[in-house]
């Protein structure tokens, strides 16, 4: 008895079940390409496939997004009881300054620390440390420019945290009203100047 070699399977009588097979046991999140290549069929089947399961919000799975690689993750609506199945009822809450420095990234990545320091106005290093020591953040690359800083940009966990499933679903920059226009107030006049 001959096994088939996988240069000789045939593209899989049922895509939806074969890409959701993958996606459940893949060891890193892979890109629509890949899929396409180990099944042997075209990118726009795959993509074709991927879209059914995005649009399927009947079940305890999700398809998630994050640049070019997808996969599964568990509903957001069932997320308290995944937290309570996994001891994890009680989060750590991100503070206000690391919330800030997330929306800069999540925003204008990939970011450098410098440019994440100007648009909030202080330091960054220590946020930028425990955002990264909870798998929010991760470098992306490096500035073509002196010294080479570090670009920041979130992560899957980023998109977990907020149960979102691809950055697309971040609120538009044209809804929110700017910071400047949050943050000030018009100066009272002195009258000893």
């Amino acid at each position: 008895m001959t096994t088939e070699q996988p240069d000789s399977l045939h593209p899989p009588e049922n895509l939806r079940l074969t890409v959701e097979a993958l996606l459940l046991v893949a060891e890193s999140p892979p890109t629509v390409r890949t899929l396409a290549r180990v099944t042997g069929v075209s990118v726009d089947a795959v993509e074709s496939v991927l879209q059914e399961l995005e649009t399927d919000d009947s079940r305890g799975i999700r398809l998630r997004r994050h640049n070019e690689t997808v996969a599964l993750v568990s509903a957001p609506e069932a997320a308290p009881y995944v937290e309570r199945l996994l001891g994890l009822d009680t989060p750590p809450r991100l503070s206000k300054a690391a919330l800030e420095t997330l929306a800069v990234i999540a925003y204008h990545q990939p970011v450098t620390r410098d440019q994440i320091e100007r648009v909030r106005g202080v330091g960054a290093s220590g946020v930028i440390r425990s955002l990264r020591a909870r798998d929010l953040i991760a470098p992306s690359g490096r500035l073509d420019t002196v010294g080479q800083p570090l670009l920041w940009s979130v992560t899957p966990r980023f998109l977990d945290h907020f149960g979102l499933s691809a950055l697309d679903q971040l609120p538009p920059l044209e809804d929110l009203e700017p910071p400047a226009q949050q943050a000030v107030l018009p100066l009272e006049p002195n009258e000893d100047v």
